[in-house]
């Protein structure tokens, strides 16, 4: 922690020495682990702030400039960055459709169905940009579980008349390099090429840089952007049933999750928004209660628990401290990529249905 504070303190001006940052509730409490192997140390650093993402940059830098602790030289490097906020506003857009969606089939006339119909049919004022190549894209590919790759901006517009606001086009048989990165974060990706010979060769092109779960053709000699809703609807439907089958949570369909969800239910309330963690040993009673900043140290030093409920993302460096302590399952908002989570539950709020 001396490390930490002395050599980063002037870095970058007075403003942003840490102790300053702390003092303005800008940073929290710093949470550093250490762990010996022979001849080496190796350890993590836990940073919570609430700045912007230009400070926190700033502030992650710097800390990996540090090359020395004590006499001994040292390395940092980020491992993530986590906004813990991304995770609530995903929950509160999902749970808000899911009200709109309900009060629509509750109270919509058949009248207002047809405007929704006329209105959606005209939505391709809905187009937006995305990645610095400002490819055209519809505005549901960073909420949606799965993506479809078309080839430009007319076919974006032609599926989003369909219904379909997943959509991202390539724009060219050169595929740009955030193309890729928003695939890998996806569960599936449909490749949805025009019925041309050119369709053909983008297509061959694309899967030899995206992993691509489904790839389809427009009609023969037809584009993507000339087909009718009605036609893409028969092309895609089918499809977008087959993937809502395998990725969407049964809903509690499993026995073993009810008593899952019933300790979610009853920790969610007092626990939303307030940054902090909940374990329960075995008998759901309340083990402990602490800031996520302090979960991983307080965790090192439990053992026997079996339930941990926490107000934010689990992580891969959460997941081995709750399997020390004994815990069984990890509760929270969304998981980040994890590796190696054999013998542990991992569920979000959403797939419980508590929100």
């Amino acid at each position: 922690m001396g490390a930490i504070y002395g050599q980063t303190e002037g870095l970058l001006g007075p403003e942003m020495n840490l102790n300053e940052l702390q003092r303005l509730s800008k940073i929290g409490r710093i949470d550093a682990t250490a762990r010996q192997a022979v001849n080496k140390t190796h350890g993590s650093v836990l940073v919570p702030t609430s700045t912007d993402i230009d400070t926190c940059a700033l502030i992650a830098a710097s800390i990996e400039s540090i090359d020395k602790v004590g006499p001994f030289d040292c390395k940092f490097s980020l491992e993530s960055i986590d906004d813990v906020r991304a995770a609530k506003k995903d929950d509160i857009v999902r749970r808000a459709k899911e009200i709109k969606q309900k009060w629509v089939t509750k109270t919509v006339s058949e009248g207002d169905t047809m405007l929704k119909d006329v209105h959606e049919g005209a939505s391709h004022g809905k187009v937006q940009s995305f990645g610095p190549a400002k490819l055209a894209c519809s505005p549901g590919i960073h909420s949606s579980n799965w993506i479809i790759l078309v080839e430009g901006r007319a076919d974006v517009i032609n599926l989003l008349r369909a219904g379909y606001d997943n959509a991202l086009a390539i724009e060219g048989a050169k595929i740009d390099e955030s193309i890729k990165e928003i695939c890998d974060s996806k569960d599936r990706v449909v490749a949805f090429m025009d019925g041309d010979r050119s369709g053909g060769f983008i297509l061959k092109e694309l899967k030899t840089l995206v992993s691509v779960d489904e790839s389809i053709r427009a009609d023969p000699d037809t584009e993507v952007e000339e087909l009718t809703p009605q036609r893409i609807a028969e092309i895609l439907d089918p499809i977008a049933a087959k993937i809502r089958e395998e990725l969407e949570p049964a809903k509690l369909k499993d026995e073993a999750d009810k008593p899952i969800a019933e300790v979610a239910s009853s920790i969610y309330p007092g626990l939303n928004e307030t940054l902090e963690a909940v374990a329960l040993d075995d008998d759901r009673k309340e083990a402990f209660r602490v800031p996520i900043s302090e979960l991983v140290t307080k965790l090192s030093k439990q053992s026997g628990l079996k339930y941990l409920v926490l107000d934010g993302i689990v992580t891969q460096r959460l997941l081995e401290a709750a399997r020390n302590a004994g815990v069984k399952c990890v509760i929270g908002h969304r998981s980040a990529k994890l590796a190696n989570s054999h013998g542990l539950t991992i569920k979000s709020f959403g797939e419980l249905g508590v929100s």
